[in-house]
């Protein structure tokens, strides 16, 4: 459904919204390892986070990347359309160009209705929100 980038983004934010406070700064190797990630991918991926203001990137000894206050805040949403773009939420499961309630593909009132509920769905949910589910270990980044 995501694109990898997609999923490493999305893993690789919710890996630093884990970190105890006062430690909430990674590097790049240590995201990449976290999240099983190859480095240069990650790092194309973590610097588009930083462009969209959802990152910090802090360089030097003691640098590395951390969610910034607006990443903190932003749904899950955003993320996703940072990385793939918003066809997920409005695009043809069939790839049609239009699309519509009066030029609908052969499946579009069905699937209409699970791409509102994965849009409300990645609307309400936050960093924190998967976060939580990692911590109290009822949820993983990897396998």
């Amino acid at each position: 459904m995501f694109s990898k980038a997609c999923k490493y983004a999305i893993n690789s934010m919710v890996f630093l919204a884990t970190l105890p406070e006062g430690q909430e700064r990674a590097g790049l190797k240590e995201i990449a390892f976290a999240v099983n990630s190859p480095e240069a991918f990650t790092a194309k991926i973590l610097q588009t986070l930083v462009k969209e203001n959802l990152l910090l990137s802090i360089k030097g000894p003691n640098g590395g990347f951390e969610i910034s206050e607006e990443g903190r805040k932003t749904p899950l949403y955003r993320i996703v359309q940072v990385i793939d773009g918003d066809s997920i939420f409005t695009g043809c499961a069939l790839g049609l160009q239009e699309c519509s309630e009066k030029h609908p593909c052969a499946v579009h009132h069905k699937f209409k209705a699970i791409r509102d509920h994965l849009t409300g769905m990645m609307m309400t949910t936050t960093l924190t929100d998967m976060a939580k589910g990692i911590m109290n270990g009822v949820s993983f980044l990897k396998t």
